[in-house]
């Protein structure tokens, strides 16, 4: 996404001393939370067909869960305003009253993320396990975490909540096979399987599935949409009839009953026909950046685990001699001297992740012109640090 001068919206601003004008090319990669809805969604939002969604009249929504129902296969869908509350109010059905426990990644987005709503809303405990550095929990670790049910002195482990494509990991895909696995391990405890699979489709993508191949394998599934998918808002929840039964009532409490939601939910069925069929593209264009920078022969700045690229979510590893804000800094501004020899002005947001890891995303505002940007200006700034 190139804007000339500014981010949009005016998060981030240029610090003027840097240029000597204001024309600036700026790919924002921070997130894919930064996408703008495409131009047929924006239609999609004026001429929805819109009625009460309370009262479950809305015919744009209806149709956005019968259509998230049938990709994910899953008997029913929910829409809600974002994948933070369908996290909630899954595990919130899941366990249906205190006392309660939930097993979950320690670097997972609902540990980290979400502002303690589970325990702050429910009442309800997270147990953490670490993430291996592929996006997966240990069965092991996972089954050593399950409480004993006749212990009056500890709460009772309900759910097991998994995430795909794993954040902080790096957007590690987590396979079809391995979710099987924990869902055989839950059902040899009775416990739910709960997916935060905020990016299920870039999952999907990744490996060439369905994301009801994942979702066969959990008894919920959370989806954002206002992520790689472009839109402004929204997110689906997915179950039994029984399950999204009580999960309306849930959002309802949460304070998620909407009206005439027909117009968030337009774009989201957009999303799905337009957006993505592109997700593997956004893959490729990491991929090609991450590819760059292994290329520099005696990069001594920085690093990427090229085989560890698996979506459209990167991790760049500071080495020591570099200092992991100033490279964030650097890749931000433009000076008159690198303006003079690159012959345009590139500024690239990235973000410090991990005390020397800097994630870059890429997505559908971000194009195969931006990525040659991009990789530009990593080229000119590695070599100036290096210098």
């Amino acid at each position: 996404m190139i804007t000339s001068g500014r981010i949009l919206g005016g998060v981030f601003k240029l610090n003027a001393r840097y240029f000597s004008s204001l024309d600036v090319n700026t790919v924002d990669l921070r997130s894919d939370t930064v996408t703008r809805p495409t131009a047929k969604m924006r239609v999609a939002m004026k001429n929805a067909l819109v009625g009460d969604d309370v009262y479950e009249e809305d015919p744009t929504v209806n149709k956005l869960q019968e259509t998230c129902a049938n990709l994910l296969g899953k008997e029913a869908a929910l829409l809600v305003p974002t994948n933070t509350m369908a996290n909630i109010a899954s595990v919130l059905v899941h366990c249906n009253g205190r006392f309660n426990e939930v097993i979950l990644g320690e670097d997972s987005h609902m540990l980290m993320y979400e502002v303690s709503g589970l325990a702050q809303l429910g009442g309800i405990q997270g147990r953490s396990v670490a993430n291996l550095p592929d996006g997966t929990l240990d069965l092991k670790a996972i089954k050593s975490k399950i409480r004993p049910m006749t212990d009056v002195h500890q709460p009772w482990t309900r759910v097991i909540c998994l995430e795909n494509t794993q954040n902080r990991c790096g957007g590690k895909v987590l396979t079809v096979d391995y979710v099987q696995q924990v869902q055989k391990l839950a059902k040899d405890h009775d416990l739910s399987v709960h997916l935060d699979g905020a990016r299920l489709f870039n999952a999907a993508a990744a490996l060439k599935v369905e994301a009801k191949d994942f979702a066969q394998h959990v008894d919920s599934v959370a989806i954002a949409f206002s992520k790689g998918l472009c839109c402004p808002i929204g997110a689906v929840m997915a179950g039994t009839k029984d399950f999204i039964a009580q999960a309306r009532r849930t959002r309802k409490a949460l304070g998620g009953g909407m009206r005439q939601a027909g117009v968030i939910a337009a774009p989201m069925l957009v999303a799905l026909e337009e957006t993505l069929p592109k997700l593997r593209e956004d893959h490729e264009k990491a991929y090609r950046i991450a590819k760059a920078i292994t290329a520099m022969k005696g990069n001594s700045i920085c690093s990427v685990d090229i085989k560890g690229v698996q979506s459209n979510i990167v991790m760049i590893d500071i080495l020591e001699r570099a200092c992991p804000l100033k490279f964030i800094d650097r890749m931000k501004q433009v000076t008159d001297k690198e303006k003079k020899s690159l012959g345009q002005s590139i500024s690239v947001l990235m973000t410090l992740f991990y005390e020397r890891k800097v994630r870059y995303v890429t997505h559908q505002d971000v194009s195969h012109e931006d990525v040659d940007k991009v990789i530009t200006k990593l080229q000119y700034v590695i070599e100036e640090l290096a210098s």
